[in-house]
Parts: structure tokens; sequence; C-alpha cells
């Protein structure tokens, strides 16, 4: 917009998108174990494929994988079913425990404050093509598994009690 009195001329940035993609984040915080999975969605089928991965890939001998996740429509055992061969699904679905954060308490989940080490440390600029975010990210995933860095998790039950008393209230007698 052009200079009037008593105002400077002003312009607005016009924002391109070139692309969007989605990061799924598997994180063993005990470990110091992450992997980072590129996809161009958020998909029942692209969760799946990375439910079984962690499932035969990386724990092949578990007889038990324990995940801890955000009630998503995407994170249930059905879209195990949706996305793979019935039996297939069983087969994955029967070995899972899972644990749902609460509602809004995405931050009560680990794999969230990776992710958030993630943008800081790897995703602060645009990326123009697709490839170039896989190659960052999997530099990152590799330095920080080499490292094999922790989240220092200091939130305790006693502390849950109090922050999250309005979403779980008591029971009195």
């Amino acid at each position: 917009m052009p200079a009037v009195p008593g105002r400077e001329a002003r312009y607005d940035c016009e924002y391109v998108r070139n692309g969007v993609a989605n990061l799924f984040m598997m994180f063993e915080p005990l470990v110091g174990w992450r992997r980072v999975r590129v996809t161009e969605r958020r998909t029942k089928k692209d969760r799946a494929e990375c439910v079984r991965e962690l499932a035969d890939e990386v724990y092949p001998h578990a007889t038990r994988v324990v995940l801890v996740m955000d009630d998503l429509n995407t994170h249930t055992p059905a879209s195990l079913y949706e996305a793979l061969e019935p039996g297939e699904a069983k087969r994955i679905a029967d070995r899972l425990e899972i644990h749902y954060t609460p509602k809004h308490g995405s931050w009560l989940d680990i794999a969230e404050i990776e992710l958030g080490i993630l943008g800081r440390q790897c995703l602060d600029r645009r990326m123009a093509e697709r490839e170039q975010l896989i190659r960052e990210v999997s530099a990152w995933e590799s330095d920080r598994n080499s490292a094999e860095a922790k989240v220092n998790w200091q939130f305790t039950t006693a502390d849950a009690r109090i922050k999250l008393r309005k979403r779980y209230p008591s029971i009195e007698v």
C-alpha cells in the first residue's frame, strides 16, 4: 500500500507453500534411540507401516511392544486392519500395549519432546525439496542416536495428580 500522510508505505508478503510433509517419531527414551519416518501425509496406512516396522524390524523378538502416543484417529489398532491384511494386522496388534496421552496432553508424550528438539535443531528453516528434508532428518537422527541422547523426564506421579486433577477428578467415598 502506498505511503499516505502519517503512514509509511506497507507491503504484504505472500507465503508460497511448496508442499508439506509429515513426520512420525518413534522414540525409546531410556535407550536414547529414535527413528523418524518422513511421509507425504499422516494416513492410517503410513502409521500402520511405522508400527509394522517397529514390531517386525526393530523389536522382532519382543513379546510385547509398548506404545505411548496421542489419541489421534490414525493411532488405533483399527488402522492396522485398514492398511494390512487381517492376519498380519492381528499378529501385530496382539503384540501391542497401547497407552494414550490425555486429550490436550500431548506434552506428556516424550516423543513430542523429541519432535520439539528435532524442530529446533533441524527443521528451523524451509527446505525446498522433500529429499533434502529426508537427508537432514536422517543426519539429525543418526547424530542423536550415536550420542544416545535421552530425554530427562521429570514429571512424577505426584506432579501428574496436581497438574491433571481437572482431567482426572478424584472419587471420594
